[in-house]
């Protein structure tokens, strides 16, 4: 009986290590104020900043926020190539996008960044695990293998959407951050925990955001997860505060 409990120990310590070792890089582009003043909008740079505070705090994390004027196509791909060039095979990097979208891209200060980008940067990139958070209208779209080269992608890219391909990403006056946004940083930080053990799997993430996003929301907003990659991908090891 004591070498069993010796042995599930040590077992533990050994995940627990592991876990702790895998270091983060995190890409967080919001963009909120655009050029002229009908397109503005007034979340999205909240939402990056919160994403990059739940990293920050998390074990081991480098974080990157690039926020409206310096959220150009050209320094998003640049930055993120530059940080992401740094992980190993066990890191997990990951990139952020509040801001509006339209099918087949993310629309960064200046340009469009069709999804192609991030999936050639990830391409190049050395880290097993990857991820995509988008908040952003018709995020859903990014699916679309035909459209965005996504069929080519490597193994273990988590992709996790803030709508489906034909829905908006809902913000409202009364948050602090879009609707997809704030149930994806109370998960993070613990809300998806269901088995207590300070590791956000990407099955519990999915499951927790989804049913807080379809309730804000009142069954207007649908998130989606998609790729090739394990249920139990860890998404981060969070810290009680």
């Amino acid at each position: 009986m004591k070498q069993k409990l010796l042995a599930v120990l040590f077992c533990t310590f050994i995940f627990i290590t592991s876990a702790s070792a895998r270091h983060y890089y995190l890409i967080s582009v919001g963009v909120s104020d655009y050029p002229g003043e009908n397109n503005d909008l007034r979340l999205p740079s909240a939402d990056a900043k919160a994403l990059a505070s739940v990293y920050k705090k998390s074990v081991g994390a480098t974080v990157k926020l690039l926020l409206n004027d310096k959220a150009t196509r050209t320094n998003v791909i640049s930055e993120a190539k530059k940080l992401y060039s740094s992980a190993r095979e066990d890191d997990v990097v990951i990139f952020f996008f509040s801001g509006h979208g339209t099918p087949g891209a993310f629309c960064t200060y200046d340009e469009l960044l069709p999804f192609e980008d991030v999936r050639s940067i990830f391409a190049s990139c050395k880290a097993k695990s990857k991820m995509i958070f988008a908040d952003s209208c018709f995020s859903g779209d990014i699916r679309d293998s035909k459209s965005t080269g996504y069929k080519d992608l490597s193994r273990n890219v988590m992709l996790f959407l803030s709508c489906r391909s034909d829905e908006y990403s809902i913000e409202r006056k009364n948050m602090k951050n879009g609707l997809f946004t704030a149930c994806l940083v109370r998960c993070l930080k613990g809300g998806a925990d269901s088995d207590k053990n300070r590791i956000i799997t990407a099955r519990e993430l999915f499951e927790s955001v989804r049913k807080g996003v379809i309730r804000l929301s009142k069954n207007k907003q649908h998130p989606v997860m998609w790729g090739d990659f394990s249920d139990q991908m860890q998404v981060i090891n969070w810290k009680r505060k």
